[in-house]
């Protein structure tokens, strides 16, 4: 059943209980967004329910609260499990579900790989945690070392449901929905409803309630979007005089593969801008360190694929920038959602080639919205906008407090330099002129429009990097959860000049019970 009907805005109106209010009014939540009004009436009243809603619409607090509602602090026992494709959501969706149940004192474990197994065991057998939410490759792992136990779960809830079919793991998901009890509640969100999204829906779920938020909800209305036409030559230093011109507070740069990321971030620090990457084959580590720098803002650029970004909820992130078209038009939605958020603007700039314009009428068709053209800017035009900054300092100096001490100083330059020469100079000394150290990015082949249709058995294919380019090397989330190898097999096709031998290695994904290697 689709559910259509209006819905109520407060929070105080959907039936959550005073303790989980309390922290809601501490995280300064007031109105529910649409996908939380329709959701958490539906799952406190115990029914299963499919939420069919973008990243940044809210759906981590739509099932969190009804989860959170539900757990009976007094038993030391795991209730809820939460299921999520990569290390940062699970550590994110974690964290909020600590904020939400912290009047409750509900505890809550993160589990994911490349963290030490061992540290994880202890702290499930010290006292173990109320709601655990996990990558499915170390979920398997502790299933499969009998040291975690899921008989006492309640509900289980599937985040990013599509993203963990893309990433292969729809084997793991069953076999971890077997070890559940038959009765418990289900709540299962994607971004898009493919068929093996489906099947699992029709075994595992019980009469689930649907709740779709539109495209046009979606999208959100205070994000600018501009795209500009430009050789894939000419980008980098499109890109670079973008930055100049736009000055972005935090930015965030879309790349679609692995390498392209590297070579960005590199690229970007030559030229004078603080930037780092991100993707799948970093170790947890850096990537938790680069994530850390760029919330601090020691960092004001992070380059990302999109496996290695989706989840990624940083406050202030002021431009996004779609170096690389994405591969289908969900991830352009996904991307420019890291900006305009909390009722704040944003601006969304997308690159794309001639032979691309077909993928970008895809994208506005599918937003149900027109993303305006912007012509390239000139290098005139970057050290324009970078002395407007400047300008923009000094003004807000000349305005401020404490100038007495320069003054004498001022005075003795006015009385052997004209006044203009002199902030002529500071002009010069405080703009960063346009940098235009010779950059070489290795190419990567345009986006064309596609037939969307599930493969086989449902894979659609490597988001992050072709695979048949460079036999699958160059495939984000490689490494999305350290101590996991699986592949979907929709998506598991050797390129065309991969020998018979490599293919006969591809191994199947390691299903509960069986030996671990």
């Amino acid at each position: 059943m689709i559910k259509e009907k209006c819905y109520l805005s407060k929070f105080q109106d959907l039936g959550i209980n005073q303790d989980l209010m309390n922290a809601i009014s501490k995280m300064g939540f007031e109105e529910a967004t649409p996908i939380q009004a329709q959701t958490i009436p539906l799952a406190l009243e115990g029914n299963d329910v499919i939420g069919q809603a973008q990243t940044g619409t809210g759906k981590t607090a739509a099932f969190g609260i009804p989860l959170i509602q539900k757990i009976d602090v007094s038993q030391d026992k795991i209730q809820g499990i939460v299921i999520a494709p990569t290390r940062e959501l699970a550590i994110q969706v974690s964290e909020e579900l600590y904020k939400v149940g912290s009047s409750k004192r509900v505890r809550v474990l993160p589990i994911y790989g490349g963290q030490d197994i061992s540290r994880q065991i202890r702290s499930l057998k010290t006292k173990p945690p109320h709601i655990i939410v996990g990558t499915p490759g170390r979920l398997i792992d502790h299933i499969n070392r009998k040291t975690m136990k899921l008989s006492n779960i309640q509900t289980v809830v599937l985040d990013e449901a599509d993203e963990m079919l893309n990433m292969g793991f729809i084997e793991d998901i069953e076999a971890i929905l077997s070890e559940v009890p038959g009765d418990h509640q289900t709540l299962l969100f994607s971004a898009t409803m493919p068929g093996p999204i489906q099947k699992i829906a029709e075994r595992f779920m019980k009469n689930p309630q649907i709740v779709k938020v539109k495209s046009k909800e979606v999208t959100v209305p205070n994000i600018q979007q501009f795209f500009v036409e430009v050789h894939e030559k000419q980008k980098f230093d499109v890109l670079t005089r973008l930055l100049d011109i736009q000055s972005p507070e935090l930015a965030i740069i879309f790349g679609r593969t692995k390498r392209r990321v590297d070579e960005l971030s590199e690229a970007l620090n030559t030229r004078g801008y603080a930037a780092e990457g991100i993707h799948g084959d970093m170790t947890q580590a850096k990537r938790m360190s680069v994530l850390r720098q760029f919330k601090e803002g020691s960092i004001d650029i992070l380059v990302a694929t999109d496996v290695a970004a989706r989840g990624l909820d940083i406050s202030g992130v002021t431009h996004v920038y779609n170096f690389d078209i994405p591969q289908d038009p969900e991830s352009y939605v996904h991307r420019i959602g890291r900006t305009g958020r909390a009722g704040k603007n944003g601006l969304a700039m997308l690159f794309v080639s001639s032979r691309e314009m077909g993928q970008l009428r895809n994208i506005e068709n599918t937003t149900k919205r027109k993303i305006d053209k912007m012509k390239p800017p000139t290098l005139d035009e970057a050290l324009e906008g970078q002395q407007k900054m400047v300008i923009e300092k000094l003004t807000s100096a000349i305005e401020a407090p404490n100038l007495s001490f320069y003054k004498r100083t001022a005075e003795e330059l006015l009385e052997s330099h004209d006044s203009v020469s002199i902030i002529a100079a500071a002009l010069k000394l405080m703009t960063k002129e346009p940098d235009e150290t010779p950059i070489k990015l290795t190419s990567e082949p345009p986006v064309v429009v596609r037939d969307r249709k599930p493969k086989s058995k449902g894979g659609y294919g490597s988001r992050d990097g072709q695979r048949g380019r460079d036999g699958g090397r160059n495939r984000e989330g490689g490494n999305r959860d350290r101590d996991r190898r699986s592949s979907y097999k929709g998506n598991r096709s050797s390129s065309s000049s991969s020998s018979s031998s490599q293919a006969s290695n591809n191994k199947r994904p390691r299903r509960v019970g069986t030996k671990q290697q």
